[in-house]
Formats: structure tokens, C-alpha cells, sequence
């Protein structure tokens, strides 16, 4: 299968699931299938939302951000529920498990959207035979669908999965641009908003060619670094790689295994949990972060997947902590089958800095006790510096224990590129 690699490119899935929280209710609740669903916030009031809305319901008019009562007007016979997070934060994590099972090159971008690099993934077939695959698993195993594009960089593949929805499978190459893209407008493009599209029609820019063929000069003097970047994205080119720990808005740090054999010994499943949780534990502290919900996965031996979270009231990095809750998570969802896979994962991550601790009726004595320390602490902070005085662990034995600065540059890098990508 080697062959149907490039020997020195990439080869990038998008992974976009298809109107993610109507079809995670669908998925729920059959009986909505086929019909126009919406999922809006207040669904009582007129002032509510759409937040999205199934396929039929789109045939009708009805759209993203769309006011309740002007969707009802277009499609009387539209179903509307209240958002459940949890339910679409059950079936994100699913979602990512079964990506994960490829290849570990896996980053995700929100809830239901993630890049994947597979150029190292030969064994499981040509990249389009992966591509289905995937698109299989996630709808027999979770009943959702998801469009995925084929190409050699992040952008493109990102262009990729929009073009076939839902159910698609693009594959996008770089000498595709000329063809595919260029004619298109440049508000289609991502990364490109209605603002930054309006500001383009000024120079005379209005299609993706036009911008690609445009003055960078030009360019840079209207929109800043955006204008380079832009440009380098209208020519196909992005040299971002795909990380697994990137720093987005929907963050998560985990790990699984699959075990030598299928057990149903609690004590045996309870010891591969600790051995996970102290893997996560040491990759949070690596990215000075805690996490504030732990999930957990279990593959049984008819290969069945679910996987389940608890939010935490604290947000935690210690192996003993996530141990804890991933054990509770296990016993309280585990029916006794064989299992084949465990996995944990940490999601809202928040740097250790931002931390904070809710204190309850357990803990306000404790905390109590710890105060004077903390005032002193914070005395020695502003008079010399943030980094004067770092907790015991953030260094332990590990080479890169500048990540905390390397986790703000992520973020501060990420939070500028995604908001090229929204209207000024």
C-alpha cells in the first residue's frame, strides 16, 4: 500500500460530522429521523436560536443562527428540542475513540470536527479505503454521519469534507487548486469571513483565483500577517501539521490500551486504570494543565464501544484523582462483559494558572489552613515574577519543562488563527 502514499507529502483527513447534535438526538431517539429536527436554545421563547437543524429541515430554509419563530414560520412541522451536552460530549468522545484506533496523529478542532494524519497508517489500506473505514465505524458503532476530505495539508482537507455533505468523501489535491477552488468565491473559502470577504472586493479581489494571484504587499497592507496567509491557503499551500495536543477550545489529553487478552476481572481492569491514569497524569503536568472532566472508554470483546464522563467540581492532574473518578466511571458502567480496551481521557483543560478550586464542606478547612501559605506565595509572585515559585512535579524529570510557556504561546497562536476565521 505503499505506493498509494506520497514518499515525502502528507496525506490529511478532515473528519466533520454532519449536523452534529440533530443527528446525535436522531441517534437517541429514532423515531426523529427522517423528520425537520432543530436544537435551539430557549425553546420556549420566541427569541430562541437554532443552533443546528437536521438535513429536511434545511430543505425548508432553515438555518444555523436562524430565529426560532422565523424557522417555525418556514417549517411549521419542525421538531425543536434543547440542547444536551452531555449527550453530544458522549458522542464527540466516541467519536475521537474510533479515529484513535487508526492512528494516534489526531487533533482535534471542536466538538465534532478533527484533522488526522495517516501518511504513516500503510496497514490499514489506501487512504480512501481508511477514509471509508472510518466513515463506517463512526455510523455503526454511533449511528452518526460525518463527511471526510482527503488531501495533503490541513486546509485543503478542511475544504475537502465541506463539498460532499452529508456522507461524502472528497479527495483534494494541490493541482485540484486551480480547478476546484479558484472559481469559487472567496466568502467560500475557510478562513474567511463575510468582513474580511467585503474588505478583499475593495482590491478588486472577489474569487479564490483572484486572491491567489493577488499583490501580497497589497494584501498585507489590508489585512496584516492574514493577508500572507490567506494567499498561501488560495495556492493550496498550509505547512501546519496536525497535533494531537494542540490547544483549541475543545481540549483533551488521554490515553488507551488494548489489553494482552479479553478480561473481566475487576481487580485486573482496575490495575490497567491506574497504569493510564498515571500516563495522562504525567501529560497533563507536562502541559502545566488539569482537567475538569475525565472519561473513560471500554471496548468489549464484541468489539461494542461506549464511553462515558463525569465533570468534576475540581479540575484535577493527579494520578490518584484520575484514578479515582475513571475506577467510579468503570464500576458504574461496566456490565461484567469481557474487555477488550480501556482508555482515559481528561477534556476542559485549563492551564494551572487559571485553576481554581471550589471549596465545598470537605474542603474549606483544609483550604483554610493552607491560606497563609497561598498569600505569601502570591507576595512573592508580584514582586518577582509568575515563574518565582512553580508547584513541586512541574519540572520532575522532564526535559521540556518550559511548556507552560509553550502552551501559551499555542493558545495565543491558535486564538489569533481562529479569529481570522469569524467576522471582525
Amino acid at each position: 500500500m505503499k505506493e498509494m502514499y506520497p514518499k515525502n507529502g502528507r496525506v490529511i483527513l478532515h473528519v466533520d460530522m454532519n449536523s452534529f447534535y440533530a443527528s446525535v438526538e436522531m441517534a437517541y431517539d429514532p423515531t426523529l429521523k427522517g423528520k425537520p429536527l432543530a436544537i435551539a436554545g430557549n425553546v420556549e421563547e420566541r427569541r430562541g436560536i437554532i443552533v443546528t437543524c437536521s438535513y429536511e429541515a434545511r430543505k425548508f430554509g432553515v438555518k444555523t443562527t436562524m430565529p426560532l419563530w422565523e424557522a417555525k414560520k418556514l417549517c411549521p412541522q419542525l421538531i425543536v428540542k434543547s440542547p444536551n451536552f452531555d449527550r453530544y460530549r458522549s458522542a464527540s468522545m466516541g467519536m475521537f475513540e474510533i479515529l484513535r484506533q487508526f492512528t494516534e496523529q489526531v487533533e482535534p478542532v471542536s466538538i465534532d470536527e478533527g484533522y488526522v494524519d495517516i501518511s504513516e497508517c500503510h496497514e490499514f489500506g489506501s487512504p480512501i479505503e481508511i477514509a471509508k473505514s472510518i466513515q463506517k465505524r463512526i455510523m455503526a458503532t454511533l449511528d452518526l454521519p460525518c463527511s471526510i476530505g482527503i488531501a495533503p495539508n490541513k486546509f485543503l482537507a478542511k475544504m475537502a469534507s465541506d463539498m460532499k455533505k452529508p456522507m461524502g468523501i472528497t479527495i483534494l489535491r494541490k493541482r485540484d487548486v486551480p480547478i476546484v477552488l479558484w472559481p469559487l468565491n472567496t466568502n467560500e473559502m475557510h478562513g474567511i469571513g463575510k468582513k474580511t470577504a467585503e474588505k478583499l472586493t475593495t482590491i478588486g479581489i472577489n474569487t479564490i483565483g483572484e486572491l491567489a494571484r493577488g499583490n501580497e504587499i497589497q494584501l498585507k497592507a489590508l489585512l496584516g500577517i492574514n493577508g500572507t496567509r490567506i494567499k498561501e491557503r488560495a495556492n493550496g499551500i498550509d505547512n501546519r501539521l496536525v497535533d494531537p495536543e494542540s490547544v483549541t477550545d475543545f481540549k483533551s489529553i488521554g490515553n488507551s490500551t488494548t489489553l494482552p487478552k479479553d478480561a473481566t476481572n475487576q481487580q485486573e481492569l482496575f490495575r490497567v486504570l491506574e497504569s493510564l491514569a498515571e500516563t495522562v497524569s504525567v501529560r497533563l503536568k507536562r502541559k502545566n494543565v488539569l482537567a475538569s472532566t475525565i472519561g473513560i472508554t471500554i471496548r468489549f470483546k464484541d468489539r461494542k464501544t461506549i464511553t462515558r464522563s463525569k465533570k468534576l467540581a475540581n479540575p484535577i492532574n493527579h494520578k490518584d484523582d484520575i484514578t479515582m473518578v475513571a475506577k467510579q466511571l468503570l464500576l458504574k458502567n461496566w456490565n461484567g462483559d469481557a474487555v477488550r480496551l480501556l482508555g482515559i481521557t481528561g477534556y476542559d483543560l485549563v492551564e494551572h494558572d487559571l485553576a481554581y478550586k471550589q471549596l465545598d464542606l470537605f474542603s474549606y478547612e483544609k483550604d483554610a489552613k493552607k491560606e497563609p501559605l497561598l498569600k505569601t506565595l502570591s507576595t512573592l509572585r508580584e514582586k518577582y515574577g509568575e515563574n518565582i515559585i512553580e508547584n513541586a512535579g512541574t519540572h520532575k524529570g522532564d526535559p521540556d519543562h518550559n511548556v507552560g510557556t509553550e502552551t501559551s504561546f499555542n493558545k495565543d497562536f491558535l486564538r489569533s488563527f481562529m479569529n481570522s476565521n469569524k467576522e471582525e
